[in-house]
């Protein structure tokens, strides 16, 4: 039986009541329907209908332009469905991962890089905020995993860095500021991203801590935040093969199994050593890290079995409900097991007041979403979190008088290009334009080796060279480093003996890897006209640098200092 009336649910007798009273005006298919939480980022009402006639438990809203159709969403899906759904979003850097007309804070990293934990809780109070009033209820954050290996294509920015320490209060301090607002969060991504330089939506990665430096690191941080009474926890197809192992002596390295379908982690060291009472998750099941281990058939019904009360994702609507609908009726997954993790499920909605469907006001959301307030803290952590990591060259500040010839250099995920799906170089360049500065914007030369543009044409005409990159962390990539352009590095900072030249990263902590001899680097940790206005001003002695590196930009190589 799950304790209602301890942490995290904390009900009274009422919201007892309605959990039991819920629970048992379910048909075994509506309990189905409860366990999934699907992916609503279209408006169509005929799929959205569909999901409310399958009862499912919640959906995750992609990040949408307005508030008025994100509220249009919300209405559709709690109009036509049963029971209240979890509307829930990865709401990681602020109010925009629901609608774009929301307040972006700043991502986790430029959070950490200000060096107070109070800008975390900030982040947590402004997106339980913005997120109720456009009718969200369930933040996929905060992400508490440790970004110890700097060739992890998926954590680095997400992240409060590589301090365990920070993490630890950060991720509390959000958790206590958003759930105060009913909005459950789901801490993640347990047993804890960071160690591999591996993708789970690539490959089933790995924790490959100790079982002593997992309980100091990873194990400290998720009780910090259990204490602090997040409601929910994301499990990522991640295995922690030392702890399995410590738990289950029987198991063989081929029997280890990531998070979601491994009792030994959901049951033994999630519930058990770390008290955990509330409601799991998997991560998108979806993702080959989930898929690789085992038959899906099998797998889908076993991450319920093993311990998971909700199923994230579906990888085809109609065959994975048939799939759970076949481990109800085969015993794989108990009606015990099926009734305790919908009662969590229940739980959950009810601790948070959801047990009513909800009544959206426009006026309110357009009041607080982006608000003035808001927009004020945002740029307020911009302002402490653009850290200038190495400066060792007399070139700051810069001033149109100083270099009155500018060579940019875009770094961009299509290549060179400015008007890719990112403006972040756009906005930078222009706030430069608009300061007085005389730019021209880098393009390769047309020639091949031995015929290209001259090392004069650049060295003799231009008094600073400013490469930007704007490259961040993101899923289904394997590698974060910077694919330079033709011919041979074409844009490689090969002048910092002829020219000034300083180094921007907008995006990613990481690349004095590959400019390991620029003079003068800085590090933003995510990029919003707050942030690029914030640099610029910084760049130009306007304001100091104040940010503090919440991880090793020099990623322990020599070469990087000098």
């Amino acid at each position: 039986m799950v304790d209602l009336k301890a942490a995290p649910f904390n009900l009274d007798d009422n919201g007892v009541n309605w959990v039991h009273d819920t629970l048992a005006s379910l048909t075994e298919e509506e309990k189905l329907g409860q366990i999934f939480c699907l992916v609503a980022f279209f408006d169509d009402p005929a799929i959205l209908k569909r999901f409310a006639e399958l009862n499912v438990g919640g959906v995750m809203a992609r990040p949408v332009d307005t508030n008025k159709e994100l509220m249009s969403i919300v209405s559709i899906l709690q109009e036509n469905v049963k029971v209240p759904m979890f509307i829930a979003a990865n709401l990681e850097a602020g109010g925009d991962g629901l609608s774009a007309e929301g307040t972006k804070v700043g991502t986790q990293m430029q959070i950490a890089a200000t060096g107070d934990p109070k800008y975390a809780r900030a982040l947590g109070d402004i997106v339980g905020a913005e997120a109720s009033a456009l009718g969200g209820n369930w933040a996929f954050a905060p992400v508490i995993d440790i970004d110890s290996n700097f060739r992890n294509p998926i954590t680095g920015t997400r992240t409060y860095g590589s301090n365990p320490e920070l993490v630890k209060a950060c991720g509390a301090e959000y958790t206590k500021a958003a759930q105060a607002h009913g909005i459950a969060v789901s801490i993640k991504h347990f047993p804890g991203d960071g160690q591999d330089e591996r993708d789970q939506h690539l490959v089933t990665s790995i924790n490959s801590l100790s079982v002593e430096d997992w309980d100091k690191t990873y194990g400290a941080i998720y009780k910090e935040s259990i204490d602090a009474g997040a409601l929910t926890v994301m499990v990522g197809h991640i295995m922690q093969p030392a702890y399995s192992k410590a738990l289950n002596p029987l198991l063989k390295d081929e029997d280890i199994k990531p998070a979601p379908l491994s009792p030994e982690l959901l049951n033994g060291l999630l519930r058990e050593k770390l008290g955990f009472n509330g409601m799991i998750v998997t991560d998108a099941s979806s993702m080959n890290g989930f898929m690789i281990p085992m038959h899906r058939r099998k797998a889908v019904p076993l991450a319920i079995a093993s311990g998971c009360d909700m199923f994230l994702f579906t990888k085809n609507l109609e065959e994975d409900f048939g799939f759970m609908r076949d481990g109800i009726k085969d015993g794989t997954i108990t009606q015990e097991r099926l009734d305790e993790a919908v009662t969590r499920i229940l739980a959950v909605k009810a601790a948070i007041g959801l047990v009513k469907k909800p009544v959206l006001d426009p006026e309110k959301a357009s009041a607080v979403v982006g608000c003035e307030a808001h927009q004020a803290i945002a740029r307020e952590v911009a302002d402490l979190s653009v850290t200038l990591e190495k400066n060792i060259a007399d070139i700051l500040p810069i001033t149109p008088e100083k270099y009155k010839r500018i060579l940019f250099f875009p770094i961009d995920p299509n290549g060179i290009s400015m008007f890719g799906n990112n403006k972040n170089n756009e906005l930078l360049l222009a706030k430069l334009r608009e300061q007085g500065f005389n730019i021209d914007v880098f393009a390769p030369s047309k020639g091949l080796e031995g015929f290209t543009a001259t090392y004069g044409d650049t060295a003799d005409n231009y008094d600073l060279l400013i490469y930007s990159a704007n490259l961040a962390t993101r899923s289904n990539q394997t590698t974060i480093r910077i694919e330079w352009a033709q011919p041979m590095g074409a844009n490689v900072p090969m002048f910092i003996n002829a020219v000034p030249s300083l180094f921007i990263s907008l995006e990613n902590p990481y690349h004095l890897l590959d400019v390991p001899r620029i003079k003068t680097y800085i590090n933003t940790f995510g990029a919003s006209q707050a942030t690029i206005d914030a640099l610029v001003d910084k760049l130009m002695g306007k304001s100091e640098f104040k940010g503090k590196s919440p991880v090793d930009a020099f990623v322990g190589k020599w070469d990087t200092r000098i």
